[in-house]
């Protein structure tokens, strides 16, 4: 099957470009012209220049392809609302008509658990209505996945949509690797009791998903949580952490109230117009740490074969590896290029 890869470049969409070459695709990956994409062309994939908020741009790695995983977003900056929208909503209309026009027989399109809210205080199933963070990466996800519903509605779009959880494990720089720099540097901090459950997953438990939800014929139409059902707490995570890289397991902590009002202030200051600084704490990143999210699989489950293969302790662990010998290679003159455009 000749699969095009959108976003392909990044820490999830290199798991899930190994995972399709070992099993025998033709993978493509759509990539920007200023990311350096050694990584996969040292493994011979093929890699298209392009821009998701470029439609003109499509057409050729579109060509001949049977099916698109959409990965691309845009995430984890502090940036206008309308640079967010340009791509997760947008950039998102674009490949799916891209991938009409070509005829593609699949379409997977990555949302995010994020659109349920946080702090439900019960197992979130694909059911519940959404009840998003007004913040721009969290409501262009949803505003993403609303317009890829429509087009399933109204365009015969076969596509089948996935909310992860919160992945990570090797090569992973996003989460695992900042929250261990700061764990080393002793500056991490619990919020609130830090016995509220986080919705984790290891990266290559999202990559079977993908590629279920790539391969099952009753999947189109659908969507489908993909996490862990047996979530570790806010302090287990961050515990394990630092004992499997040596660092000082956190002591401190700050009470959720008070923090979640801090990061309003931070925002305000930030969105002032001589600022020119990212807030040091926001509510999005207040809330992913501080509420207890969980989220059902058991419709995956029975779908789609879902089932979680690596323990979260043992996801950590792994990632640990990685960490300790990143952090040791950077001190080296070697170049890493796994790790150049994360």
């Amino acid at each position: 099957m000749v699969i095009l890869v959108t976003g392909g470049n990044g820490h999830l969409g290199r798991f899930l470009v190994q995972e399709l070459r070992e099993r025998g695709d033709d993978v493509r990956v759509l990539a920007l012209q200023s990311e350096d994409t050694s990584w996969l062309e040292v493994r011979g994939v093929t890699v298209h220049r392009g821009d998701v908020r470029r439609p003109e741009t499509l057409t050729e790695p579109m060509r001949g392809a049977d099916a698109v995983v959409h990965l691309a977003a845009m995430i984890g900056v502090w940036r206008p609302m309308a640079d967010y929208r340009a791509v997760n909503v947008t950039g998102t209309e674009n490949v799916c008509r891209a991938a009409l026009a070509a005829g593609v027989s699949r379409f997977v399109h990555a949302s995010s658990w994020t659109i349920y809210g946080m702090g439900l205080g019960e197992w979130v199933t694909e059911e519940h209505s959404p009840r998003p963070l007004s913040e721009p990466h969290v409501r262009t996800k949803l505003e993403g996945e609303y317009l890829v519903r429509r087009m399933i509605a109204q365009d015969r779009l076969p596509a089948v949509i996935l909310r992860p959880g919160t992945f990570f494990g090797p090569h992973d720089e996003l989460h695992f690797g900042r929250i261990a720099d700061r764990l080393q540097t002793g500056n991490w901090i619990l919020i609130g009791s830090g016995d509220n459950a986080l919705p984790l997953v290891y990266v290559t438990d999202v990559v079977q998903g993908l590629v279920l939800a790539l391969d099952s014929e009753a999947a189109v139409g659908r969507t489908y949580n993909i996490s862990h059902d047996e979530p570790l707490t806010q302090r287990e995570f961050l515990d394990a952490i630092a004992g499997a890289i040596g660092a000082t397991t956190p002591h401190r902590h700050v009470p959720y109230r008070a923090l979640y009002a801090a990061s309003c202030v931070a925002e305000r200051l930030a969105k002032l117009p001589r600022s020119r600084r990212k807030p040091i704490v926001t509510r999005l990143g207040v809330k992913l740490f501080g509420t207890d999210n969980r989220h059902a699989i058991d419709k995956a489950r029975r779908e789609l074969g879902y089932a979680p293969e690596v323990d979260l302790m043992d996801g950590v662990r792994l990632a640990a590896d990685w960490y300790r010998e990143h952090r040791n290679a950077e001190s080296s003159s070697e170049p890493d290029l796994a790790f150049a455009s994360d």
